[in-house]
Formats: structure tokens, C-alpha cells, sequence
């Protein structure tokens, strides 16, 4: 049993929610006649001589994104987003594009790797990839010195990534618990930027919590692979250096969503819906001590969560999941011009599509083509009932590829368990509906369907459960209730 392989279980998880994971032989043939990155022309601005840097996984080569930032006066800063022109080099209709319409996101799991887009391509020749020049879509923005944003523009550009930096190695540098990363020291200029753009970060989020955007801290457990065997479980939360790009990349969306809007074409927008278990959130917070309104209310629900942090940091993580659950889950709609948009709840923001990760996600190659039609005037690449059926289908293509990531989690974390069937564990309940009651073991950080003694229990409840059983090819993980 401990030599299931995951590879093949994940490859088969995608083929089972619609999911497809080899790439089609048109396609390779297509990626067969690419032989270099999209050359420059003489429109693209040449922004190669700044401080670019990119910060990411450890592990990651499906570079997305470069900043950089100027100091203005009276406070401001100037912000530019460098967003990888995958466009250049993967055109509408394309094989390509047809597989990448098709999955409409990577999917990354512990044994295997899906990308919407050939290795070749989003791993190397559209990736901004460490000392290469390589064309972007530059947008850039001015954050004033409360945090608002003022000034906008947007335009073509050939860049190169001075420093590929990631997420562990740069959070502990700001937080003065590590050395300074050894491609920051060999980039001169870096260093400073990262951090003038961590302090321009801290002002964007303080922005964005005083308009109620949620604090939330979720620690997503990480199968450690040692020759194909599950060896551990890591947890991974939030940190400095990912909030930045957070932040960062946030502003960016918005400003890209409300440029589209100005230019009269549609937009395709994320959102996330006001919480229907509004009055499961109210519950969650009465039985802390604390009172919510009865309206849903972004604010006082960032404020409640605010204080909990401070109050109790180690169960903190637990009450975001519940509060996560109870939110709903994001989507992608179509708004056309003139129209008011439903907005994110979770961000608290009213503009805001995807279109910072080309490489990883289709909806942001579709903001790009939208966002390259409104500068160049071309006809627009998307009919409006077109824009309409890929809304829905990147819906629900990214719930499956959750899925998936979640199963495979589901089967490593089973391999782990099963010498431990009869053990007691302390949880939360992460889930409550017909569908079944579901929850997370806090130790090791593993969640199960709970198949006895679940009747009267709602998310956000602590329980003790015992493991009584697992299913490492399906991904099962049964508790019963103590």
C-alpha cells in the first residue's frame, strides 16, 4: 500500500472531473514550431535596466509576474506590475488555447505537476524567467501615502527578471530571521526595492482593512515527497513576502478592472457573493463573546476577525477555515459596461478580475487579449455570450481542479494514517450538509468525512474523533465521532 503511486492516482482524479491531462497531439505539434520567446517590436517599451524582481514558491518556474516601484514626491509611489505577454505566443483558437480553454487553470499536486500550458512554454519562453528578456504587459499604478490609488496606464514591454526570489527565503529577511537571499545580494538595487514595495504593501493592506477586507490565515497542508513516498506533512501559511504580491497584485486586478470598464469593453470579473450562512458567521462569533449585525457586513466581520487574531493566533487558522467555508466560494461573471458589478466580499473590493497569472490560469489570458484589444482598438476578441459560457465553465473547471489538489492532499495524507486507524484526534468541523459532515484533524493537518456520531454538529464546532478508517486510492479518510 505505501507504494501507491500518487502520480497516476492524480493523472486519473483529472480525468474524472472533466479534467484533461496529457496535452492533445495538435497541440504538440503546434509547440513544436515555437522556437524562441515573441521577438520585441518597435512599440514595446524597453523597461530591461530596472530592478525586477519576481517572488514566488521556492520551486516554481511558471513565472507570472515582475514589480518594481519608484518613491514620488509628497509620499506617493509609483508602482509598475510587469504580467507575462503569453498572448504573443499562444493565439485565440490555437491547440494550445484549446487545451488551456479546455482545463482553464494548472492544477498542482504533491506527485505531479498539470500546467494549463506546455512546460515549454509557461516554464521558459512565456515565463519571466531569471535574466532573460522576455515581452510583459505593463501595468502600472501610483499609491498615494494613505493608500489610495491615483494615476493608472498600461502598455506593452520587454523586461528582465533581475532576481528570482521566493516566498520563505524574502519573509525572512524582512523579519529580520534570515539572511539576505543570494539573489537579492548579486542584484544591485534589489534589496531596497523589496523594500520600499513591502512597505507600499503594509499601506495597501491597511487601505483595504478600513474598507473591510477579510484577514484570513488558512494553513494548507504539504505532502513531503522522499522517492515517491509520502514522508510528512508540512503546513504552509500566509507570510510578509506573500502578502505582498497579494497586495500588489490585487491593486493591479482592480485598476485593470476598471480600465476595461472606462474603455466600454465587457469584463470578466471574479467575485465573491455576500455570505448566505450569514447567520452561521453571527453564531460563530456569539459563541466568542462577540455580536455581528444582522445584515451581512464586510467590515464588522474584518474588525471580529481582527480581534480574534490577537486574542487566540493559535486557533486562528482554524476559525478563517470555518468563516471561509461559510463564505462561499469565488466565481467568475460577466459585466458589461455601465453595469454595477456584485464586487468580492472577501476583499471588500468592487472591481476585480484575474489577470495577473496568464501562465496558470485562463481568465487572465482572456483579460490579457481583452486588455491588448482596448489599447491596440481592435475588435474584441470575445462576443459577449461567448464571455458568458467561458465564465461559467472556469467556474466550474476550477472547482474540479480544487477537487482534484484536495484528493490527491486526501490520498497522500491516507498513507500517512493508515498505521494509525483506532487513534483519537481533536478537530473542527469544516463542513455540515446533506452532503455529508466534515473535519479537520488539527494534528497531523488532515481533513476526513466524519461517517458516525455527526447529527447536531455545524462548522466552526470542535470535536474529538477517531480514525476508523482509509482509502489512499480515493482519497477517503474516515472518522467517527467520539
Amino acid at each position: 500500500m505505501s507504494r501507491v503511486d500518487l502520480g497516476e492516482l492524480a493523472r486519473q482524479a483529472m480525468i474524472q472531473r472533466g479534467l484533461e491531462p496529457d496535452f492533445p497531439r495538435a497541440a504538440v505539434r503546434q509547440l513544436a514550431a515555437i522556437d524562441g520567446p515573441a521577438p520585441a517590436d518597435g512599440a514595446l517599451r524597453d523597461l530591461r535596466l530596472l530592478p525586477w524582481a519576481s517572488i514566488d514558491n521556492d520551486d516554481s518556474r511558471d513565472l507570472d509576474q515582475l514589480t518594481v516601484a519608484e518613491e514620488r514626491p509628497g509620499g506617493a509611489v509609483r508602482v509598475l506590475v510587469a504580467i507575462a505577454e503569453v498572448d504573443a505566443l499562444v493565439a485565440k483558437d490555437t491547440p494550445v488555447d484549446e487545451h488551456a480553454r479546455r482545463n482553464t487553470t494548472s492544477v498542482y499536486t504533491a506527485a505531479r505537476i498539470f500546467p494549463m500550458l506546455p512546460e515549454k512554454l509557461s516554464t521558459d519562453l512565456t515565463s519571466l524567467a531569471p535574466h532573460e528578456d522576455r515581452r510583459a504587459m505593463v501595468v502600472e499604478f501610483v499609491v498615494n501615502a494613505d493608500g489610495s490609488l491615483g494615476a493608472s496606464d498600461f502598455y506593452g514591454a520587454i523586461v528582465r527578471n533581475q532576481a528570482k526570489l521566493a516566498y520563505h527565503g524574502v519573509a525572512a529577511w524582512l523579519e529580520g530571521e534570515g539572511p539576505m537571499p543570494a539573489a537579492m545580494a548579486a542584484a544591485p538595487g534589489v534589496d531596497a526595492q523589496i523594500r520600499l514595495q513591502d512597505h507600499v504593501a503594509q499601506t495597501l493592506k491597511a487601505r483595504r482593512h478600513e474598507h473591510g477586507a477579510l484577514d484570513l490565515e488558512l494553513i494548507e497542508p504539504r505532502a513531503v515527497m522522499a522517492d515517491g513516498l509520502v514522508v510528512d506533512l508540512e503546513q504552509e501559511g500566509r507570510n510578509r513576502a506573500g502578502e505582498l504580491i497579494e497586495d500588489f497584485m490585487i491593486a493591479a486586478n482592480g485598476v485593470t478592472a476598471r480600465f476595461l470598464q472606462a474603455r466600454g469593453l465587457p469584463t470578466f470579473r471574479r467575485i465573491v457573493r455576500t455570505p448566505e450562512r450569514w447567520d452561521r458567521i453571527r453564531d460563530l462569533a456569539a459563541s466568542l463573546g462577540e455580536e455581528l449585525p444582522s445584515v451581512a457586513d464586510a467590515k464588522a466581520l474584518a474588525d471580529f476577525l481582527i480581534r480574534r487574531r490577537a486574542a487566540d493566533p493559535l486557533r486562528f487558522p482554524d476559525l478563517s477555515l470555518s468563516v471561509v467555508k461559510l463564505l462561499g466560494r469565488g466565481e467568475y461573471v460577466v459585466q458589461l459596461p455601465g453595469q454595477t458589478g456584485i464586487g468580492h466580499f472577501g476583499l471588500a473590493v468592487g472591481d476585480y478580475v484575474h489577470s495577473t497569472a496568464p501562465n496558470r490560469r485562463f481568465p487572465d489570458l482572456v483579460t490579457q487579449r481583452l486588455l491588448k484589444a482596448a489599447l491596440g482598438g481592435g475588435a474584441v476578441p470575445y462576443g459577449v455570450d461567448e464571455l458568458e459560457v467561458l465564465a461559467a465553465h472556469c467556474t466550474a473547471q476550477e472547482d474540479a481542479a480544487t477537487k482534484v489538489e484536495r484528493q490527491v492532499r486526501k490520498s497522500a495524507a491516507a498513507l500517512l494514517l493508515i498505521s494509525r486507524i483506532g487513534e483519537r484526534f481533536d478537530g473542527i468541523v469544516t463542513g455540515a450538509s446533506a452532503m455529508g459532515t466534515w473535519v479537520r484533524v488539527l494534528r497531523p493537518p488532515v481533513e476526513g468525512k466524519v461517517i458516525g456520531g455527526h447529527e447536531g454538529v455545524d462548522v466552526g464546532d470542535r470535536v474529538t474523533v477517531e480514525l476508523v478508517g482509509v482509502n489512499v486510492e480515493r482519497g477517503f479518510i474516515d472518522f467517527r465521532r467520539v
